[in-house]
Order: structure tokens, then C-alpha cells, then sequence
């Protein structure tokens, strides 16, 4: 193993100017990618949150409505006729219900748990019971709404109608087009780090050609010769992970926490726990990037 890890630190310090282009390509296409996973971890809880573009939500009439139409919380009867007319309209491809349990949960987690305290005991700002029951209506085609809108608009125990593609859309087209964008530019950056591995190999592997040779004629195996080589794509991979690591958790801390979450308050934000996942697609990619490239090509470059 002497010979191994010798090779490895004259490896690394020999062509350092390639490795540092190595992890620096990595760098960034590794943090690109992490950055697309949040996105569209983002994207998913938005969703969840305001509705997908192809939604629109029907609000059902509780106590004390604002809306004077409703005589009080929505009865039983009024509830199946509102599902029969969604059912029975040929553009609403799926639906679902929301209890004012599911509502008042949805909230809690927009404020977070530092502030969970706020909804609890005889204080508490708001309560299930304050919250409305809801239909979440998907569509077929987001072209085609009137015919659902008009069989629901104006029945007993409807509160209001409310068309999430107006308020969701935006915001999820916007997302959605920012992890295009990080992913087709980490698409372009991975390529150049296959193609600067490559090079790396080869430079490396024609510097050592004199060893390599008189380790072959010893008889020593492809794998034991190949060993510094893939250690040296491993050490590249670590060093690229842990730098995209830590960019991406500064982006969750200082903009994801202390910036975005205060400027739109009313969507749920990418937690820790989706950080972790994050990293984890990062920490699986990078030493298969190095080290795949890596084994392919020594088997061809250390023949002499």
C-alpha cells in the first residue's frame, strides 16, 4: 500500500493545475444539481400548498362566513349535492376534499414550529373551526373551466371559488423553469468534467509511463496499478461534494431562511430535511462521476 499512496500524493501534487480544474468544474455542477433537487422539492410543496396550475378550489360555507350567501356551516345535503355536480362535470378529471383538520395543519406548518405555540390553548389566534372545508377540483385541460365554475357557482353551501392557476401558476412556472435552467447548465458543466477527468487520466497516466511500465513487467495486476488513479478521482470527488455541500447549505441558511421565507410568507419553504436529500443526490453523483470515467479509461491507458 506504500506504493499506492505514494503514488497518490505525487499524482495529486503533479498535476494539481487539472485536479483544482477538476474540482472546481465539479464544484459548480454538483451545487447546480443540488440546487435543481430543492427546486423542485420547492415546487412539490407549493403545489401542495396553493394547488397545481390545472386546479381550482371551491371553498365550503362554515359559521360566521364572511359571505352572505351562507346561512352557516355547510350541511351534509348541500356537501353531496357540491361533490355530485363536480363529479358528474366532464372536465374535472380528479377531485379531492380538504377537512378543516388537514387546513388548519397546512397553516401550522406555513408558520413553522417555533411558532406552533400561537394555535394552541385558550389563546390560540386560530382553530380548526375557523377554517373552511374545501373541493380541490382538477381539471382535464386548464383551457376548459367554465362548465365546472358554472355548476358549482351559486349552489347552497359554497362560499367562494377560487382558480389556483391564477395564484399557483406563476409561481410554479417560475420554479420549475429556474431547475430546467440549473439542471440543463450542470448537464453542460458534468460533461466538462468527464472531459477534464479524461485528460487528467492521461496526462497522469503518461507521466508514470516508466512505472507503470516496470510494474507490468514485475507482474503486477490492472487493478493494483489503476489504485492511485481512482484514489486521486476519490479524493477530487470529497473535496467537490463537501465545497457543493456547504454552498448549498449557505443557500438554505442565509437565502432560503433568512431571506425568501420573509418575502413570501405564504408558501412553505424547503426545510433541512429536504437539504439532506439534496445532499445525498449530490454526495451519490460526484464519485460516480470521477470514478466511473476513471475505470473505464485507466484499463486503457496503463497498457504500455
Amino acid at each position: 500500500m506504500r506504493y499506492v499512496f505514494s503514488n497518490l500524493g505525487q499524482g495529486l501534487r503533479r498535476n494539481l493545475s487539472m485536479h483544482l480544474a477538476v474540482i472546481l468544474t465539479l464544484f459548480v455542477s454538483l451545487t447546480l444539481v443540488g440546487a435543481g433537487a430543492l427546486l423542485n422539492r420547492q415546487a412539490e410543496k407549493t403545489s401542495d400548498q396553493l394547488g397545481s396550475e390545472l386546479e381550482i378550489t371551491a371553498y365550503l360555507c362554515r359559521d360566521d362566513d364572511p359571505n352572505q350567501s351562507c346561512q352557516g356551516e355547510v350541511t351534509s345535503a348541500e356537501k353531496k349535492r357540491i361533490l355530485q355536480a363536480v363529479e358528474d362535470n366532464p372536465e374535472v378529471a380528479s377531485y379531492r376534499v380538504e377537512s378543516k383538520e388537514t387546513a388548519f395543519e397546512k397553516v401550522k406548518e406555513l408558520y413553522g414550529p417555533e411558532e406552533a405555540d400561537r394555535f394552541e390553548g385558550p389563546n390560540a389566534i386560530l382553530g380548526a373551526e375557523d377554517l373552511p372545508e374545501s373541493v380541490w377540483i382538477t381539471l382535464e385541460d386548464p383551457a376548459e373551466f367554465e362548465g365546472i365554475t358554472s355548476a358549482i357557482v351559486g349552489l347552497d353551501g359554497v362560499a367562494k371559488l377560487v382558480d389556483q392557476r391564477e395564484t399557483a401558476g406563476k409561481i410554479i412556472n417560475t420554479m420549475e423553469a429556474m431547475q430546467r435552467a440549473a439542471l440543463g447548465i450542470a448537464l453542460l458543466l458534468v460533461v466538462s468534467a468527464l472531459l477534464l477527468v479524461a485528460n487528467t487520466i492521461r496526462l497522469a497516466a503518461f507521466a508514470r509511463r516508466k512505472e507503470i511500465g516496470i510494474m507490468r513487467l514485475v507482474g503486477a495486476s490492472t487493478l493494483y496499478i489503476a489504485l492511485p488513479f481512482l484514489l486521486e478521482a476519490l479524493v477530487t470527488a470529497v473535496v467537490s461534494v463537501v465545497l457543493a455541500g456547504g454552498a448549498l447549505a449557505g443557500f438554505q441558511y442565509f437565502g432560503v431562511q433568512q431571506r425568501f421565507s420573509d418575502y413570501l410568507e405564504f408558501i412553505p419553504w424547503v426545510g433541512w430535511d429536504d437539504y439532506l436529500v439534496a445532499l445525498g443526490v449530490v454526495a451519490v453523483l460526484g464519485p460516480v462521476l470521477t470514478l466511473l470515467p476513471t475505470l473505464a479509461l485507466t484499463r486503457k491507458y496503463v497498457k504500455v
